[in-house]
């Protein structure tokens, strides 16, 4: 019908608009009442071309992953108020979309000399304070020259990435370096709990006397349970989704993503969608738990 109402808006000049609306077989109050609401309809149009743009731009931002609830959380911290609905059409419209996340594939191989510490944490994935409660793992991203292995330490109250190393194996070294860049930048505290699969790496020699020496307290989930480390599976479902799992010319290439990915983007731009952190990056929440002791 609108089609109609656009023709004879168009003909009016040439033909009278009885003629048309007879011709067409509309009634001339319904062609009159779209013609009155045609300038409200140019004024939405502009309005969510607008907030089309402000969502492209963040779209692009966030290396086109981010979906509706971290747009609409994006926005809302630049100061628009923004019906989360309407965010959601205007997505859809223009097919604006982001990831979802790709299944992970374990690297744990248990060694089966080693008696592994207990798991003392009971999926419990939240501490009251940094320093406090640790999480890794260990991933893999494939290159043209093999694969790049990459260990991480997440810091449990703020899912900031404290600590990582990447190498061309996945020995104890590669998480004895991640453990120590974890120490030096995370303040941990005397005590502070260690928790991993485990893998050959974690219940090494090496790794048991590093911890011994910094003082920490390691603790291990089960073998091939994914729940029993969900924190740090879920970390690598976001730098797969994130960065893609295509195969780089080299090693030094996904290096460079893999450092990027940490230190600009997730650390300090990546928003946490769960209610304990209330849309901040892993940084804000720390600076949030430093003010907080400050006070």
């Amino acid at each position: 019908m609108s089609e109609l109402y656009r023709f004879i808006h168009a003909e009016k000049a040439n033909y009278p608009i009885v003629l048309l609306c007879r011709v067409l077989q509309v009634a001339r109050s319904s062609y009159y009442a779209w013609r009155e609401g045609e300038a409200a309809r140019r004024a939405r149009r502009s309005v969510d071309d607008a907030l089309a743009h402000e969502i492209t731009v963040l779209h692009l931002a966030s290396r086109r992953t981010y979906g509706v609830p971290r747009i609409h959380a994006e926005l809302r911290r630049l100061g628009r108020q923004v019906n989360r609905k309407r965010i959601a059409r205007v997505m859809r419209e223009r097919d604006i979309r982001g990831v979802t996340r790709r299944k992970h594939r374990s690297l744990t191989r248990p060694d089966k000399k080693a008696t592994p510490a207990p798991d003392l944490i009971g999926r419990d994935f939240h501490a009251k304070r940094p320093g406090t409660k640790l999480v890794g793992d260990i991933t893999y991203l494939p290159t043209a020259e093999g694969w790049l292995y990459l260990a991480c330490w997440l810091d449990l109250a703020t899912r900031e990435v404290v600590g990582y190393a990447m190498a061309n194996h996945h020995r104890a070294e590669l998480v004895v370096d991640t453990l120590d860049m974890a120490h030096g930048r995370g303040g941990l505290e005397p005590g502070c709990v260690i928790h991993s699969d485990r893998g050959s790496e974690y219940t090494s020699t090496r790794f048991g006397a590093r911890m011994r020496e910094l003082g920490l307290r390691q603790i291990c989930g089960r073998t091939g349970s994914c729940f029993d480390n969900a924190a740090a599976e879920s970390f690598w479902a976001l730098l797969k989704e994130e960065i893609g799992t295509r195969i780089r010319p080299d090693r030094a290439t996904a290096r460079a993503e893999v450092l990027n990915f940490i230190e600009t983007f997730y650390n300090r731009r990546h928003l946490r969608k769960h209610k304990v952190f209330g849309h901040l990056t892993p940084a804000e929440t720390r600076q949030r738990h430093q003010h907080t002791l400050a006070a």
